[in-house]
């Protein structure tokens, strides 16, 4: 394999309906995998992604992505991304979680730009300030307004996940998930379940970002106009100082129903509210490796219900069971 920066090359392979190059590389220390994406695109776009699967429903991966993007090493400011905001020329900023994964995206049309807000993302997730204050803010913490009044649990996380879980919407996905894939992560809520985020301790979170936020367990990319060996120069100087470490984050697939299963949950509504019940109908479909029964599954679901006279989709409306 070609050896190039302290990177591994993988694959190289043109992409002419994208007019894009894409080639995949491999740190060769830390085994960190990097798509190099190359275009005449302006628009450079830059995300590092963590495979982060919690084991419970306190939202730890949810807290992580809020903490980390309050202050860093190099930069100790208490909301580096909001001096983002006001000063950079970005097009996009922010962080994403989902049930298996962190993402931290961001993008500009500035070459200069674009490389400083890489380095303060890398910061960021590599060397946060990971502190108990800043537990108690975006995790929960006692809060009493009056002597008299009782304790309540407030936080950022836990009151943005109460209005997740006020919402039947919300409810009803997560249910779905949950039921659909009981034998792996995505049993857990990742945003957290406000019943048992209080659960959460410091310690837990610390321990978290230690095992997932490693370089071993990222995948980074890069899209767009900028230098391409620029790229894995920048980045295996983030690289630096770290080793290959095993990350137990894999995902088995989960094991196929004997029979259909019923399950019923309960959500929160108001009085008079009768006749807002929710039916939903899962299947469990086949991992995604395979390319052509993905694109197939997605040309079915828009010939079933993709347009209003879609046969699935019109015979639901046609039934009159639903709204």
């Amino acid at each position: 394999m070609t050896l190039i920066k302290d990177f591994e090359l993988i694959q190289d392979k043109e992409i002419p309906e994208l007019n894009t190059r894409g080639r995949l590389f491999r740190h060769v220390k830390t085994g960190t995998e990097l798509l190099s994406l190359e275009n005449d695109d302006e628009n450079k776009v830059f995300t590092i992604v963590f495979r982060t699967t919690p084991e419970d429903d306190t939202g730890v991966a949810h807290i992580i992505e809020h903490s980390v993007l309050s202050g860093s090493e190099k930069y100790p400011v208490k909301e580096p991304f909001v001096e983002l905001l006001k000063g950079s020329l970005q097009t996009f900023v922010n962080a994403f979680t989902f049930p298996d994964k962190t993402c931290y995206p961001c993008a500009s049309q500035n070459v200069q730009d674009f490389y400083n807000l890489i380095d303060v993302y890398m910061d960021a997730v590599l060397h946060p300030l990971l502190h108990q204050q800043g537990f108690d803010q975006e995790a929960w913490h006692f809060e009493l307004e009056n002597l008299k009044d009782p304790l309540t649990y407030k936080g950022i996380v836990f009151n943005e996940m109460k209005g997740n879980y006020s919402d039947p919407n919300g409810i009803l996905q997560e249910h779905n998930q949950q039921t659909l894939f009981p034998d792996n992560t995505y049993q857990q809520d990742s945003g957290g379940n406000p019943k048992h985020i209080t659960d959460l301790t410091f310690e837990q979170f610390k321990e978290f970002h230690d095992k997932f936020y490693h370089p071993s367990n990222a995948r980074i990319t890069w899209y767009g106009d900028d230098d391409p060996e620029e790229r894995l120069i920048r980045t295996a100087e983030y690289l630096e100082g770290y080793d290959r470490l095993e990350v137990d984050s894999s995902i088995p697939l989960q094991e196929k129903f004997s029979e259909p299963r019923k399950f019923t949950e309960q959500y929160p509504a108001g009085e008079g509210d009768e006749a807002k019940c929710f039916l939903a109908v899962n299947w469990l479909l086949p991992d995604q490796s395979d390319p052509e029964v993905t694109l197939s599954l997605g040309i079915l679901n828009h010939i079933l219900v993709g347009t209003p006279a879609s046969p699935l989709r019109k015979a639901l409306i046609d039934s009159g069971l639903g709204e």
